[in-house]
């Protein structure tokens, strides 16, 4: 595995990281969100209508849904194991502003090479970023990471200091600290026990679940099987569960699926990871305007990572949304709005 030459690495860094006392508790920002936003209107349900376009990278076809409003540009990003479809109960609560969310390549409608022709890594997700704000024209973007985008969303403004709008994290990662912990199929796929528990095995038998996770994704059934109890459980209310659960699966069982990319962006997980954790310390010194959104339910990507942000970003602003699990924007479309809208910009 590709993400296999970090894991050494990896392990005595985590291990480390584990026994690291946690991170002293934040002041909440409380109330009405006020000063440094842009936006002055309140913000209301609407109907409202999108262009579709059609971004390239290299060969291949990013696809990407518009709709017109005030600047600067919102960009909506997914993770790893969704679509754009995931804000499609938040963006009726963006009324009026310029949005603009895309499928990553691999994923919903953009297009699905083979792992042997495009590399299905987190730095070519950043690349992909990159390609739709050029492309669109995108002054000073607010860019919106959740899930596996995160990354992708952070590294862009460390790399973009003064071409960044803003930047708003909801349920995300980064980097080791101790407070991270990887859903269950995640840490399958991606072999994340292995650093756990690499000093207590030989190095001729290593940990590894390689094996499963290929039985897994070769299996279409046992692959829906775990795709809808893990993903089911991102959800807190079971009417929204039942109506996007399909509708996010979707992706994998048509044809071309998107099981391919999902392995193998799973694969450089742990290099990712640890590529991040060497730019943690970039964070201090970033001044960009930081609003981070949490579900304080999600036991996964969970309140005291969020916390961990909040220490390592300074300019950042902490918001924790009771009882919202990992899909955030689903759980709390009208809340989550509010604050991406009232958000401070540049």
């Amino acid at each position: 595995m590709r993400a296999r030459s970090a894991i050494s690495v990896l392990a005595v860094v985590f291990l480390l990281d584990a026994g690291s006392a946690a991170h002293s508790e934040s002041s909440l920002p409380l109330g009405e969100p006020d000063g440094g936003s842009s936006q002055s209107h309140e913000p209301t349900a609407c109907g409202q209508e999108f262009t579709e376009h059609w971004v390239q990278r290299g060969p291949y076809s990013i696809y990407v849904r518009e709709y017109s409003g005030t600047e600067p540009a919102i960009v909506l990003m997914h993770g790893f194991p969704d679509n754009l479809h995931l804000y499609d109960r938040l963006v009726p609560h963006l009324c009026g502003r310029h949005l603009v969310l895309f499928d990553f390549l691999g994923w919903g409608r953009s297009d699905k090479p083979t792992p042997e022709d495009y590399a299905y890594t987190f730095d070519n997700q950043k690349g992909e970023l990159d390609e739709v704000i050029a492309q669109r024209g995108l002054s000073r973007p607010v860019l919106v990471g959740h899930d596996a985008s995160g990354p992708a969303a952070i590294n862009w403004a460390l790399d973009h200091r003064h071409g960044i709008g803003g930047l708003v994290l909801l349920n995300t990662f980064y980097h080791l600290t101790p407070s991270l912990s990887a859903p269950e199929a995640i840490a399958i796929f991606a072999d994340l026990l292995e650093p756990r528990t690499a000093p207590l095995v030989t190095p001729s038998v290593p940990w590894s679940f390689e094996r499963l996770s290929q039985a897994i994704a070769t299996d279409p059934r046992m692959f829906r099987w775990l795709y809808f109890w893990q993903v089911g459980s991102f959800f807190r209310d079971d009417p929204v569960r039942d109506m996007f659960l399909p509708k996010l699966y979707a992706q994998f069982a048509r044809k071309p699926s998107s099981i391919p990319a999902f392995v193998a962006l799973n694969r450089d997980l742990a290099a990712a990871i640890g590529a991040n954790t060497m730019r943690a310390p970039e964070l201090a010194s970033f001044e960009g305007p930081v609003r981070i959104i949490f579900g304080d339910s999600d036991p996964y990507l969970n309140a005291d990572l969020a916390r961990s942000f909040h220490a390592s970003l300074p300019t950042s602003e902490l918001f924790l949304l009771p009882g919202a699990r990992h899909y955030v924007q689903m759980d709390e479309p009208e809340e989550v709005a509010r604050l991406i809208l009232y958000a401070p910009v540049r």
